[in-house]
């Protein structure tokens, strides 16, 4: 994630069928036919989901307590650098949003990890540049830096929380989770870094005195994202407040908005130093 980002458009390119010969039709099927015996796995074999999940999970519920990274920890996983070469090659075909939201998510965040762990960073304006808009990882065997990755893929699924499930190793950044996120219960956890960040009074708190709300550049990047979803940022504030007075204040638009600077310092501990 990245202030003042330009919009992107999503440069996918379909594949049209046009018509032809009655031969080549047939040599077409024929071919996609083939393609469908040899993905089959033999009776009874187990096939292991690409990417798994696991590895992640496993690097994360290790290295990662209340947000903060063990940059050495997860480097010296072997799970982890499993999981990276698995996103590097074509993923499963996913059929469902949520499935394919949730590798976008993991992807972000292992990539973001790896930036770390290749010696970059973003806490200095040279640094963001480098980290978001120069450095490329392989997914599913295309090249993409995060910040395509984030506005590419991730922005186009719609969903605003995902911006709390995303983290770019800052302090003010969500909370990474310990966690992979999973297509099953991806909307429980989106739901729930959602209320955490929205309630951490590191980063968001409600000043009814001072009629103030003061919360992350996150609400002022994208903006656009809650204005969508809830019709204006203090009603999207609202829905997920846990403390009565500031959502009323919010929901009778009595709180002016303040936006809190961003300290983009490391999540974490690692013994190398950035070259950045």
């Amino acid at each position: 994630m990245l202030g003042s980002q330009a919009d992107w458009t999503d440069d996918s390119v379909h594949d049209s069928i046009a018509a032809g010969s009655g031969r080549k039709r047939l040599r077409a099927a024929f071919v996609a036919m083939t393609a469908v015996v040899l993905l089959v796995p033999p009776r009874g074999q187990a096939v292991a989901a690409i990417p798994d999940y696991a590895l992640l999970d496993d690097a994360l519920l290790h290295n990662v307590r209340n947000g903060y990274v063990d940059y050495d920890g997860i480097e010296a996983n072997p799970r982890f650098a499993e999981f990276l070469r698995q996103l590097a090659a074509t993923p499963d075909r996913f059929d469902t949003p949520a499935a394919w939201l949730a590798y976008y998510i993991n992807a972000y965040n292992a990539f973001a990890i790896r930036g770390i762990l290749e010696g970059h960073s973003p806490a200095t304006r040279m640094g963001r540049q480098r980290y978001f808009r120069a450095v490329k990882f392989r997914l599913g065997g295309e090249d993409m830096t995060l910040e395509e990755l984030e506005h590419k893929r991730i922005r186009l699924m719609g969903d605003p929380r995902s911006h709390f499930a995303i983290v770019c190793a800052s302090i003010s950044c969500p909370r990474l989770s310990n966690r992979a996120y999973l297509p099953g219960t991806l909307d429980a956890q989106l739901e729930e870094a959602t209320r955490q960040f929205i309630n951490d009074v590191t980063r968001n708190r409600f000043d009814i005195p001072q009629k103030t709300a003061f919360v992350s550049e996150i609400f002022d990047w994208y903006g656009e994202d809650f204005d969508k979803a809830a019709g204006s940022l203090p009603l999207y504030l609202a829905r997920y407040v846990q403390e009565p007075a500031a959502r009323a204040a919010l929901t009778e638009g009595r709180l002016t908005i303040h936006h809190l600077p961003y300290d983009w310092d490391l999540n974490g501990r690692y013994a190398r130093v950035s070259d950045d």
